[in-house]
C-alpha cells in the first residue's frame, strides 16, 4: 500500500504540530515516516495510518523529534562554517590576495604616519561597529519578511542568522580595546598586528552579513532542488 496525498499532508501537519517548523526538515520526516508505515503496510495491512504514525513516532523517543532537529542544526551549521572559512580563505589566494595585502600595507601605513594611533584604531573600530549593527538591523527585517511566507526553511534561516556567528560578531570590541588599554609601547609590531586584524575582521563581518547571503539563492537552490519550485 502506498500513501495517498492526503496522507502526506497529515504527515506534514504532524511534524508541525510535534515542533518541526522548518519546511526543510519536515519533508525529511515525513520521508521517514512514510517509508516505515509503507513498509510496516506490507506485513500488517490491517493496521490503520494512524495507528502506524503513532508506532513509528513512539521509536524517537521521548523528545519526539527535537533530537533530529538538533542534530540537523549542527550539520547546517557545520557547513555553513565551512562556506564562510572557503570565502575567507578566498581572500588570501590569487587575485583576491592582492587587494588583501594592500589593505594590510595601506592601513599600517596609515597608522604608523599618524601620532594620535590609539584614537584612530577606536574611531576606525567604531565605525566598523556602526555598519555591522546596521547590517544586523537590515538582517532581522529580511528576516521578519521571510517568515510571512508558509514554508521555513531551516538552512535559509542559518544563513541570514549568521550561523552560530551572532555571539562573536562583538567580540572583536572588546579583544581591540583591551589590546589599546594595555599597550605600553606603540610599535610596528603592533600596528601591523592592527592592521591585520582590522582587515581580517573586516573581510569576515562583509563574508557572513553581505557576501553569503547574496548567495543565499545559489545556496539553498543546491542544497535543496525543491526549493525554487517552492518559490515560484
Amino acid at each position: 500500500m502506498k500513501l495517498t496525498p492526503a496522507q502526506i499532508g497529515q504527515l506534514y501537519t504532524f511534524t508541525k504540530q510535534h515542533y518541526v517548523e522548518y519546511y526543510d526538515l519536515q519533508t525529511e520526516l515525513v520521508d521517514h515516516l512514510a517509508n516505515a508505515i509503507e513498509l510496516e503496510w506490507e506485513s500488517n495491512p490491517t493496521l490503520s495510518f494512524e495507528t502506524l504514525l503513532n508506532k513509528e513516532f513512539k521509536k524517537f523517543g521521548v523528545f519526539g523529534f527535537m533530537d533530529v532537529v538538533e542534530k540537523k542544526q549542527k550539520a547546517l551549521a557545520k557547513r555553513y562554517n565551512n562556506w564562510v572559512w572557503n570565502h575567507f580563505k578566498d581572500f588570501f589566494k590569487l587575485p583576491k590576495i592582492i587587494g588583501t595585502v594592500l589593505l594590510i600595507a595601506a592601513l599600517f601605513y596609515f597608522f604608523k604616519f599618524n601620532d594620535n594611533n590609539l584614537i584612530i584604531i577606536r574611531i576606525l573600530f567604531v565605525i566598523q561597529l556602526a555598519i555591522v549593527f546596521f547590517a544586523l538591523i537590515k538582517r532581522e527585517l529580511n528576516k521578519n519578511k521571510k517568515e510571512l511566507n508558509p514554508k521555513k526553511w531551516l538552512l535559509e534561516n542559518t544563513i541570514y542568522r549568521c550561523g552560530n556567528f551572532d555571539s562573536v560578531l562583538w567580540l572583536p570590541f572588546s579583544t581591540v580595546n583591551n589590546a589599546c588599554n594595555s599597550v605600553t609601547e606603540i610599535s610596528d609590531y603592533f600596528l601591523f598586528g592592527i592592521s591585520c586584524f582590522f582587515v581580517c575582521s573586516g573581510l569576515f563581518f562583509y563574508i557572513i552579513l553581505f557576501e553569503i547571503p547574496s548567495k543565499a539563492q545559489d545556496y539553498l537552490e543546491k542544497t535543496y532542488p525543491e526549493y525554487q519550485l517552492s518559490k515560484q
